[in-house]
């Protein structure tokens, strides 16, 4: 009789743990206790293209869901017990999720630079500690020594890399931040790359030395890309898009 009952419980959880839930009514309790991202994924399914563009106007009327998710990182605070990766993931989200919240909560605008101070407002909450955007950005996720978390936060710009579509989580870590610098500088719109000149993000100018830790920023560039660039290649930086990463209606 136990044989049975548990091969019928893994027949009917396998759906969840194979493609996750792809609807709110698809999400019940128990899977909510087996991730705590699930409601982050279903609004990054539903909301964000491939491209990482936001259909702000319409997660606006999911606003609810977006709060409930920030208030459930508020709870789980990452201690000394937790991995390097599971703490950058966590961070990640939550940098991830409060910018899209901003947007949400002001929208319709333009740019996240038609806010009042919107990276240094402290707003945050960290159980009871109150952070701003660019405490999570430079005070915490800089210093883990990780310059790849530059290419998986995002500013809600149209050349900030683009929102990854699903939620960083500690298992996969490493392969979502590999992919996501390998597709940041191939991007064409956001570096141009060619024998004798690059004009790069100037994502690469405002972190340098981030990138420079263990050697030189075309070194860094050169472990991406398929033809390595020459060193002493002529160099520039493109000018920074601020308008918002919204979806066209």
């Amino acid at each position: 009789m136990l044989p049975n009952l548990l091969m019928y419980l893994v027949i009917l959880l396998l759906p969840f743990y194979n493609e996750g839930p792809n609807t709110w009514e698809e999400l019940p309790i128990y899977k909510q206790q087996v991730t705590n991202e699930d409601q982050w994924n279903l609004l990054l399914k539903q909301y964000v293209d491939a491209e990482g563009n936001v259909d702000y106007k319409a997660l606006k009327n999911k606003e609810g869901k977006l709060d409930a998710y920030l208030e459930d990182l508020a709870q789980r605070v990452p201690d000394k017990n937790w991995t390097k990766a599971k703490t950058i993931a966590f961070y990640i989200n939550l940098y991830n999720a409060a910018t899209v919240k901003l947007i949400v909560k002001n929208y319709p605008l333009n740019s996240i630079g038609d806010l009042k101070n919107p990276w240094k407002k402290k707003w945050i909450n960290q159980n009871g500690k109150i952070l701003s955007l660019s405490e999570i950005e430079h005070s915490i996720l800089r210093n883990m020594e990780e310059p790849r978390i530059h290419f998986a936060i995002n500013c809600a710009s149209i050349s900030c890399p683009k929102l990854l579509n699903e939620a960083f989580e500690e298992a996969t870590l490493e392969k979502q931040l590999d992919k996501a610098a390998k597709d940041f500088i191939k991007d064409s719109s956001k570096n141009i790359i060619s024998k004798d000149e690059i004009r790069l993000s100037k994502i690469f100018d405002w972190y340098k030395k981030d990138f420079e830790t263990d050697g030189s920023l075309i070194d860094y560039l050169n472990t991406y890309l398929e033809s390595p660039i020459n060193q002493e290649v002529k160099k520039g930086y493109l000018k920074y898009n601020w308008n918002l990463n919204e979806t066209k209606s």
